[in-house]
C-alpha cells in the first residue's frame, strides 16, 4: 500500500500504484509538485550514473520523498498524455537501484519501482523514500552539490540549507540511538542475567510509518513468515527462540503485540524466549542463550553460550525484521544485538570442531559483550539480506573468539563466483 503524490492529487486514499491511477492523473492534468516529477523518456541504461537520474533521485530524497513517473508528456508542468517508454527488464531495474547507491552520497536505499501499462502504453514509476541521511550529494568530476526540489523545479541547495540538513541528520541519529536504548532496556528488564546469559536484540525503523495498527491476525502472519524465514537462514539443529514463544496467540501490549514464552517446566525452562512486534515496525527478541542443555540431564553453565544459539537467535531476529518491515511498509532499520551476563564467570562462546564436538579452546573470555549495531535495508533482495544475517551473526561470534558461523550459510553472490 502506498500514499503518493498521485493519490493525494486525485483525492484517493492509500492504495497500490496502478495503470488506472496514472490514467486518471493524466486525464486530470495533474501538475508537477515537489514530490511528483513527470518524465517522457527513461534514462539510457548505458552510463546511467552520468545521466540526470541520480540528481532527480537525490533531489526527491532531500525533499521528503516522492515519485518520478516515466512515460508522461507535460506542458507547463501539467500532464498532457501518456508516452510508451519501451522495453525495460529486471536488469534495468537493478541498474536504477545501483545508480541510486553508487552515484549518490550517502546512498539512497529503498527505491520502489512499478511497471504500469501494456505494450504501446508502458510507464515506469520510481518511488523515492525520504532521505534519512541528508543531504544526499551528487558528484560530477571534482565538484559536488546537493539537489533539492523547489516546487516543480530541481535546484541546488545553498550553504545554509546544507548546514541545516546536516544538523537534522545528527539530530535524527541521536533520536535513533535513544529509540534503540529504550527498546534494549525494555527487552532486558527482568532477565535473570546473574544466572544465565541472555541475548537481547532490537530493531527500529529509521523512518517509522505510522499506519493502521497491525491486527492480531496480521501479527500472526508476520510471526508465521518469520518462523519460515528463520529456518531458511539457519536451518534446524539449533535452538530457535521463535519456536519457544506463543506465535499463534500474540497478546496486546503497549503499542505492540507480545509473544510470551512457552518454554516452561523443569525440562524446558532453559529455552525461555520472548518477542514483540511494535506498531511502528520495531521488533524485540530476548532469549536465554546460556545454560542450555548439554546432554541427557546435563546443562552448560550460565556463562557458557553455544555459537549455534547465537546464530539461531540472529536468524530469528532478522526474520522478524524482514517480515515486520514488509507488513508495516518500512525499509531501513537500525539494529542492536547484545548478550547480557552479570555473573562472576567470564562469558564463554562455545563452537564445534571438525568432528562436531563442542569445545572452547578458541574462546576469548568476555567480561563484557559489546553490543553490535548495524543498519539494514529490509526491502533489499533476498540474497543481499541473507548476507546481512550472516555478517551480523559473524560479528557477534567473532567477539567471543570464534572465527566463522556454521549454520548460516547463504549461497555465494554472483559477483563472488
Amino acid at each position: 500500500m502506498s500514499f503518493t503524490a498521485l493519490h493525494r492529487a486525485l483525492g484517493v486514499g492509500p492504495g497500490p500504484l496502478t495503470d488506472e491511477l496514472l490514467d486518471a492523473a493524466v486525464a486530470a492534468g495533474v501538475v508537477e509538485t515537489s514530490d511528483l516529477d513527470w518524465k517522457s523518456e527513461l534514462p539510457p541504461a548505458k552510463g546511467l550514473p552520468q545521466t540526470d537520474f541520480p540528481k532527480d533521485v537525490a533531489a526527491m530524497a532531500n525533499s521528503g520523498g516522492g515519485v518520478i513517473v516515466f512515460g508522461v508528456r507535460e506542458a507547463q508542468k501539467a500532464a498532457t498524455g501518456r508516452v510508451d517508454v519501451g522495453e525495460f527488464d529486471e536488469t534495468y531495474e537493478r541498474s536504477l537501484r545501483s545508480a541510486a547507491i553508487t552515484a549518490i552520497s550517502p546512498p539512497v536505499f529503498g527505491l520502489k519501482v512499478h511497471r504500469l501499462g501494456t505494450e504501446r502504453n508502458r510507464a515506469f514509476v520510481v518511488e523515492v523514500p525520504a532521505g534519512v541521511d541528508g543531504p544526499h550529494l551528487i558528484y560530477r568530476n571534482e565538484y559536488f552539490g546537493a539537489p533539492v526540489r523547489n516546487d516543480s523545479e530541481t535546484v541546488w541547495m545553498k550553504e545554509r540549507q546544507i548546514e541545516a540538513m546536516y544538523r537534522a541528520r545528527f539530530e535524527e541519529r541521536r533520536h535513533a540511538t535513544e529509540a534503540l536504548d529504550a527498546l534494549f532496556a525494555d527487552a532486558s528488564a527482568g532477565r535473570d542475567t546473574a544466572m544465565r546469559a541472555w541475548l537481547i536484540a532490537v530493531a527500529h525503523p529509521r523512518v517509522p510509518r505510522f499506519q493502521d495498527r497491525l491486527s492480531q491476525d496480521g501479527a500472526r502472519v508476520v510471526l508465521s513468515k518469520a518462523e519460515q524465514l528463520a529456518l531458511l537462514y539457519a536451518g534446524r539443529g539449533g535452538i530457535h527462540p521463535l519456536e519457544s514463544v506463543d506465535r499463534h496467540n500474540p497478546r496486546p501490549g503497549l503499542r505492540r503485540w507480545v509473544t510470551v514464552n512457552t518454554a516452561t517446566g523443569e525440562r524446558a525452562v532453559w529455552k525461555e524466549s520472548w518477542a514483540s512486534i511494535h506498531h511502528d515496525g520495531s521488533v524485540t527478541l530476548a532469549a536465554a542463550v546460556g545454560g542450555h542443555r548439554m546432554s541427557g540431564d546435563g546443562y552448560f553453565g550460565g556463562w557458557q553460550v553455544q555459537a549455534s544459539a547465537i546464530e539461531c537467535a540472529i536468524a530469528d531476529l532478522m526474520a522478524l525484521v524482514r517480515a515486520t518491515a514488509e507488513a508495516t511498509d518500512n525499509d531501513e532499520c537500525d539494529l542492536r544485538v547484545g548478550i547480557k551476563w552479570t555473573g562472576e564467570q567470564p562469558l564463554t562462546i562455545l563452537t564445534r570442531d571438525n568432528f562436531g564436538d563442542l569445545y572452547d579452546c578458541v574462546s576469548t573470555p568476555l567480561h563484557h559483550f559489546t553490543p553490535v549495531e548495524t543498519t539494514v535495508n529490509a526491502a533489499e533482495s533476498d540474497l543481499d539480506f541473507y548476507w546481512h544475517v550472516h555478517d551480523l551473526a559473524q560479528d557477534c561470534v567473532n567477539q567471543g573468539g570464534v572465527s566463522n558461523v556454521q549454520m548460516i550459510q547463504p549461497p555465494a553472490r554472483e559477483d563472488q563466483t
